[in-house]
C-alpha cells in the first residue's frame, strides 16, 4: 500500500493471452502472423527442387512454424482463444509427426498431409461458431478450401499410388502437391490478415 493504492498483482494469464495488449498492438501483431504464413506458402517452391528424402523434413518445418504463428494469434483472439488456437494447434502437431518419423516413402508423408488438411477443416468448423460477420465468412472459406484440398490430394493419392510405388513422385506430382499446400497456407494468412483487420471483434 503506497500513498493509499495497492499495487496489482501481475496477472500473466491476462499477458500471455494478450489481454494486457492494446487493440492496435494486437492487430498489428496478427497482420505480422498472416503475412508469415503466406511468406511460409512460398517454401513450398522448394519441395520440387530438393531431394525426396527432405520432404518430410521441409514439410514439419512448414507445418510446425505455420501452426505456431497460427496458434499464437488464437491465443491473443478474446474470444474462447483455446477454439481459435485449434487448427494451429493441429499443424503442430503435423509438423512434429513429420519431423520425428521416419519417412521411407512419399506415400505416407501424402497421407499425413491429407489427415492435417481434414483435421483442420474439422477445427477451423468448430472455430467458426466462436466468430462473426467477416471472421466467420473466412473462417469458413478457409475450412471448405482445406477439405477441398484434402479431397483433391486423396482422389490423386489413389489414382497414382501405383505409379508412385514403381517409379517414385514425378515432378509434376511433387508440383502440384506444392501448389495444395501453397494454396492452404494462403487461404490461412488471409484469414489471419481479416481477423487482424476485425480488431474490435476478433
Amino acid at each position: 500500500m503506497l500513498g493509499g493504492t495497492e499495487e496489482q498483482p501481475m496477472d500473466f494469464g491476462r499477458i500471455v493471452r494478450g489481454e494486457s495488449l492494446h487493440g492496435e498492438m494486437r492487430g498489428k501483431l496478427i497482420g505480422v502472423a498472416g503475412v508469415a504464413v503466406i511468406l511460409i506458402s512460398a517454401a513450398s517452391a522448394l519441395l520440387p527442387l530438393q531431394d525426396r528424402k527432405n520432404d518430410a523434413h521441409l514439410l514439419g518445418v512448414m507445418l510446425l512454424a505455420a501452426g505456431l504463428l497460427e496458434a499464437g494469434v488464437g491465443i491473443l483472439r478474446r474470444d474462447r482463444p483455446v477454439v481459435a488456437a485449434l487448427p494451429g494447434i493441429c499443424s503442430i502437431a503435423a509438423g512434429a509427426f513429420l519431423l520425428v518419423g521416419p519417412w521411407h516413402a512419399w506415400v505416407p508423408i501424402v497421407r499425413v498431409i491429407i489427415s492435417w488438411l481434414a483435421l483442420r477443416s474439422v477445427c477451423l468448423l468448430v472455430e467458426s461458431a466462436a466468430t462473426r460477420g467477416s471472421v466467420r465468412v473466412w473462417t469458413l472459406i478457409a475450412a471448405v478450401v482445406d477439405f477441398q484440398l484434402a479431397a483433391i490430394l486423396l482422389v490423386g493419392l489413389y489414382a497414382m499410388t501405383f505409379a508412385i510405388a514403381l517409379f517414385g513422385p514425378s515432378p509434376d506430382i511433387v508440383t502440384s502437391f506444392a501448389w495444395v499446400l501453397a494454396i492452404s497456407f494462403v487461404v490461412t494468412g488471409a484469414l489471419l490478415l481479416e481477423i487482424a483487420g476485425d480488431r474490435p471483434r476478433g
